[in-house]
């Protein structure tokens, strides 16, 4: 499904919105061609992931669904919550690997559907030292 900008774009707009709204922060994403990768972090003790991850899931699937007539998610989700001995950088670079592992890309650079909603692509790819 993310292997053109329109998708890419809806689900961005919508992963941005649903950040703001409940308190998190979009540290890096990946949209691979059939799932996404993010790094998420909450800005308050109070912000809800599976919250955060039900209303995202729940806006970007209407809209596509609407736009497209088919499903956009499954219904689970893997989620892994790093903990304070856990490195963060190493998290993001990881995320930001996947299109090289999967063998789309050479670089993470050269892969459009990657970035961060709090820096610059620039700037995350630089503090990942990738």
């Amino acid at each position: 499904m993310f292997v053109d900008d329109q998708p890419v774009s809806l689900v961005v707009a919508h992963l941005s919105r649903t950040a703001d709204d409940h308190g998190f922060s979009v540290i890096a994403y990946c949209l691979m061609p059939d799932h996404i990768h993010a790094l998420i972090e909450g800005r308050h003790p109070a912000a809800d992931f599976r919250e955060f991850v039900r209303i995202f899931k729940q806006r970007s699937s209407f809209e596509w669904k609407r736009e497209c007539g088919k499903p956009l998610w499954q219904r689970s989700y893997f989620e892994h919550v790093l903990r304070d001995d856990e490195d963060t950088i190493g998290a993001a670079k990881c995320i930001l690997e996947n299109p090289v592992r999967a063998g789309l890309v050479e670089r993470p650079e050269d892969y459009p559907y990657l970035g961060s909603l709090t820096v610059s692509v620039r700037e995350l790819l630089y503090s990942v030292q990738i």
